[in-house]
């Protein structure tokens, strides 16, 4: 072995939650000898690398969090839904908690990852290879970024970002012509602070985005103090619900009110803000046409209110639904319309007329238009789930790369793992609950999960465990068993890999919930072991 060679029992490629949570689990509760291996400079993941305006959390504080206590009992939050900043100051606060960093890698990319049937070994872009017996690629679901493949990028004078690789610095817009192109989650939150800035603002819309309002709300010491001693019963909460948010567990369906009642319970989430109005009304938003319908009704009439211009109200807005409610994660806005509304605003409809090119000077559409503009944000979406994992090189225990083993369609058993490829686990991927919750709270379940078959491994002595190929054809066929019970497939999606061309159109996550996802995988690892699992 080469003397740059690392010996590891863990290898974890990914600094944000999920690499950071399963290092605390396998290092401090197993004592086990575990790395981090990021190509970033530091930690925090996602809220390391989106440096664009406007980042923000989407999911309110304390539960978007670490849930131990001896990180959340020293740590005040000052906003409801913290800035990308406020997430890196927090990030160092559990570096000082936990100590992450003195076991981390960093600006270090993995290019390729192989099993010899007892150990992993993982080749990086350094002179050195990393051997470990477990094998963690914590890469999250939008960890390599999508830009299509338009002539002329290359031309552009201006500047051009995608949010994920976004200048440190920043980008000043202030009196420039500007485009924002995407109107997804990112999309949104830069226009949010380019339009306030720039001379003029171009953005360009495929689908409208059903953004609800965020609320969002600074909190004071007395807030935080309540905040504080609500944590533990807050945490609670997140365990019963659906996708791991302090409110959404419903006993009732759309069928079970009366139109006044639904009107009351639309007003009330609305009004308040948050995600409430996606999963906080009836049970069956995503199942019944008659509840989703009624819920984007809603939605469309105080939307459209906040919109004066006629054209941008049907375009923003248009009273028939692009696709039913909700079956995309909405957005959470805070000043979007008004700032879509101001006459220096300007829409364009690429689902009408699609960017074909980038000139020199700005984004040329298939009628011939050309928008100047000095700087573009590219908010084109990521591939999600299988695109950083693709890029990885993993191969399994036969030589064959992940990529060509799902070419014909994702399969997994719990989201955590894949036949063939023993001793790794995948969390916050493909098949599990993951865009339809709230991350920590799944990543939390996710690492410990990991934690306890590792230690049950360690304790039986196994030395490499994979899923049984008919426990992840089951759990594959329940992914897509449930998904066509909803209205998801109804949308051309990045949850069904449609953001792509060429990617193959599956729906690639479970909805059955948080409660029951765990339920299964502890089923698996108690109940079920030598079913679900083939051991050596």
């Amino acid at each position: 072995m080469a003397q740059s060679d690392i010996e590891l029992d863990v290898a974890i490629v990914g600094a944000g939650f999920s690499g950071i949570w399963t290092l605390h689990y396998l290092r401090d509760e197993l004592n086990l000898n575990v790395k981090i291996i990021d190509s970033a400079s530091d930690i925090g993941g996602t809220w390391h690398w989106n440096a664009y305006p406007g980042a923000r959390v989407d999911c309110p504080v304390p539960t978007y969090a670490f849930d131990a206590e001896e990180i959340w009992k020293d740590w005040d939050w000052s906003e409801m839904y913290p800035s990308r900043e406020e997430l890196g100051a927090y990030f160092d606060h559990v570096d000082r908690v936990w100590s992450i960093r003195k076991d981390c890698i960093f600006n270090t990319e993995v290019n390729g990852a192989t099993f010899d049937g007892e150990r992993w070994t993982l080749k990086t872009n350094k002179d050195m290879k990393i051997k470990a017996k477990y094998f963690v690629p914590a890469v999250g679901f939008a960890g390599e970024q999508y830009i299509p493949p338009w002539e002329g990028l290359e031309k552009f004078q201006g500047e051009i970002h995608h949010p994920w690789f976004w200048p440190r610095e920043g980008v000043n817009v202030k009196g420039k012509r500007v485009a924002v192109i995407g109107t997804g989650p990112t999309g949104v939150q830069i226009f949010q602070e380019w339009a306030k800035e720039a001379a003029e603002t171009f953005v360009f819309q495929r689908t409208p985005n059903m953004a609800i309002p965020m609320r969002p709300k600074k909190l004071d010491k007395q807030a935080q103090k309540e905040i504080k001693e609500e944590t533990p019963d807050l945490l609670a909460a997140c365990k019963i619900t659906p996708g791991g948010l302090p409110w959404g567990k419903h006993d009732k369906s759309f069928d079970d009110y009366s139109a006044e009642e639904i009107e009351e319970i639309l007003s009330n989430l609305y009004y308040t803000g948050g995600f409430r109005y996606w999963s906080g009304g009836y049970a069956d938003l995503l199942v019944n046409p008659a509840a989703n319908r009624a819920a984007y009704d809603f939605w469309v009439k105080k939307t459209r209110e906040r919109i004066k211009d006629p054209v941008k109200r049907d375009l923003l807005a248009p009273l028939e639904p692009p696709h039913p409610f909700g079956v995309k994660r909405p957005s959470l806005e805070q000043d979007y319309y008004e700032l879509m509304d101001k006459p220096n605003v300007h829409l364009i409809n690429t689902k009408a007329h699609p960017i074909v090119a980038l000139t020199p000077n700005g984004i040329m559409t298939n009628d011939d238009t050309i928008y100047e503009v000095d700087a573009i944000a590219l908010a084109t979406g990521y591939n999600a789930s299988t695109g950083s994992l693709n890029r990885m090189g993993i191969q399994d225990a036969n030589g064959v790369n992940i990529s060509e083993r799902w070419k014909n369609g994702v399969s997994s058993f719990l989201g955590m793992m894949v036949p063939g490829f023993p001793n790794m686990f995948m969390p916050y991927g493909a098949h599990a609950p993951t865009p339809f919750s709230n991350g920590p709270r799944l990543i939390g379940f996710q690492a410990s999960y990991i934690r306890d078959i590792v230690k049950k491994m360690e304790a039986n002595e196994i030395r490499s465990l994979e899923p049984n190929p008919k426990a992840a054809e089951a759990w594959t066929g329940l992914i897509h068993t449930i998904a066509n019970m909803t209205l998801v497939s109804q949308a051309d999606s990045w949850y069904m890999g449609a953001n792509v061309p060429g990617k193959r159109r599956e729906f690639m996550y479970f909805l059955g919930g948080i409660p029951l996802y765990c339920d299964s995988c502890c089923e698996a690892l108690d109940g079920k072991f030598e079913d679900s699992f083939i051991c050596n």
